[in-house]
């Protein structure tokens, strides 16, 4: 096995835990890394994975390395930094869901964004679950992923390891825009995670970030419309 935790022996006993990856609109990474700072959580255990990219960077005056479980509470949370290298993905997300199905955590709920050209109704996100989680309860009165949509990358990935294995597993997919990072989509799957874990959570600075980039994308579009002869800049 390539993939360890360090600690070695590291339990995550009676926590749920939030997963989010880079995709569309880096929902899942923002999701979790605005609620690792919002909930104030600390840091718990490293990933360790043989096939990880060599990257590292400095956060809160420390090295952040590249998959870190964070806890706060009940609650722990999975930061993925990266990717790991396309030819390994799914050695590493079936290794992950192993060592998570065997750590002790009661439930996961996994974060990722949604095309938002694929929005029919009025809701901000779809849930999909695993035959378990909703055996166990489900999320009654929450819109459910279509059946004739798909789901890719990680997500998908450990929604199979957990459903082979009959563990309690939800995604929450925001819908986001598919083209550039999406403070919206994060601040909608956050709404949804705040109401399923029961705790407090700000979105403010997320619509706050949204509202920039919109803004600057607006100026940029203008710019582009003006006459090629304009004397303006």
């Amino acid at each position: 096995m390539v993939l360890k935790v360090i600690p070695e022996g590291s339990r995550l006993d009676g926590t749920s835990l939030i997963a989010g990856f880079h995709g569309i609109g880096a929902t899942g990474y923002w999701s979790v890394k605005f609620l690792i700072t919002e909930l104030k959580a600390e840091r718990r255990c490293f990933i360790d994975y043989e096939h990880a990219p060599a990257v590292a960077s400095q956060q809160d005056g420390r090295i952040s390395t590249p998959y870190e479980i964070f806890s706060a509470g009940e609650l722990t949370l999975l930061k993925a930094e990266v990717s790991p290298v396309r030819e390994k993905e799914n050695e590493f997300y079936r290794q992950l869901a192993d060592w998570i199905m065997k750590s002790g955590v009661k439930e996961v709920a996994l974060v990722g964004g949604l095309d938002e050209g694929l929005k029919n109704d009025d809701h901000r996100y779809k849930l999909a679950m695993t035959s378990a989680f909703v055996a166990a309860g489900g999320a009654p009165g929450e819109p459910v992923f279509e059946e004739d949509r798909m789901i890719v990358g990680p997500v998908a990935s450990l929604l199979n390891a957990f459903e082979m294995k009959s563990f309690p597993a939800v995604a929450v997919l925001a819908y986001s825009n598919t083209e550039r990072v999406d403070p919206r989509a994060a601040a909608a799957a956050v709404e949804f995670l705040s109401k399923r874990y029961g705790f407090t959570a700000n979105t403010a600075p997320l619509i706050k970030g949204a509202e920039v980039i919109e803004g600057e994308l607006k100026m940029l579009e203008e710019k582009e419309k003006r006459p090629s002869g304009s004397v303006y800049s």
